[in-house]
């Protein structure tokens, strides 16, 4: 072929490919080679149960085949979950739903209040604002690829390779101005944290910086009721949902 080489295939499979697309290719292209691993870690396992077994005086081909299916069971766990952990980066979910699911569930009976998907006019919207006894939050979600690292780095926050200004700049901006018409509307003076439930990408627990705090979604809620910010009656939280839910509009 004219042009061409004979050590490059012409048609180049991944060209114009997403990341995410990609992604799935290659964990489609990888499941033999996984099957084989795991197998080998099912045979350690069955070594490790029969030894197990011949140490304690049990069954040895009952506790080796035992140990045998846990390790298997475990190791396919682990990639499931890590597989899963992609699913909103890579399209297949939503963050919201399932950052707002678990707000629902573990800060409603505590008296705290979520409001989905609400924006002042000019203004970037946040996907939760959270109202309750220890005070206001805007939660926003977001997905990175599986190997960026968040991490901070002195007073910045880091995105991979790349500053995290950017990112933090916008949510800090929204959740001011936020805060400043709630406590002209509600006669209420508050604050209010910025948050991201981080679906995807490398980060241990929690990362804060630049006036942003970064947090795996399962983490989110525990965060908001251990850190109050205030200590609002029942009254005082009624007040501020009724005012958010009258001068925020809501997005669809």
């Amino acid at each position: 072929m004219p042009g061409g080489s004979i050590y490059v295939t012409p048609v180049d499979q991944v060209h114009g490919l997403s990341p995410q697309v990609m992604y799935e290719q290659f964990w489609i292209k990888e499941a033999t080679q996984r099957r084989k691993m795991r197998a080998v870690k099912a045979a350690v396992g069955l070594v490790v149960g029969v030894a197990l077994a011949y140490r304690f005086d049990l069954s040895p081909p009952i506790l080796g085949l035992l140990g045998a299916l846990l390790v298997a069971a475990g190791d396919a766990y682990l990639c499931w979950r890590e597989y899963d952990a992609t699913a909103v980066w890579r399209g297949r979910r939503r963050g919201e739903t399932i950052t707002g699911k678990m707000l629902r569930r573990r800060l409603r009976k505590d008296g705290y209040h979520i409001l989905e998907g609400r924006a002042m006019p000019g203004k970037a919207s946040v996907d939760h604002l959270v109202i309750g006894p220890g005070g206001v939050w805007v939660v926003d979600n977001e997905a990175w690829d599986p190997d960026t690292e968040i991490a901070r780095y002195g007073d910045r926050l880091f995105l991979g390779e790349k500053y995290g200004t950017k990112v933090a700049k916008a949510l800090v901006e929204v959740s001011e101005s936020l805060a400043e018409v709630l406590s002209r509307e509600s006669g209420i003076p508050i604050t209010i944290e910025p948050l991201i439930a981080v679906h995807g990408g490398e980060i241990r627990r929690s990362v804060t910086a630049e006036g942003l705090t970064l947090l795996k979604p399962r983490l989110v809620a525990s965060w908001i009721k251990k850190g109050p910010r205030a200590d609002f009656d029942e009254a005082q939280v009624e007040v501020l949902v009724r005012t958010a839910a009258r001068v925020l509009r809501r997005m669809s």
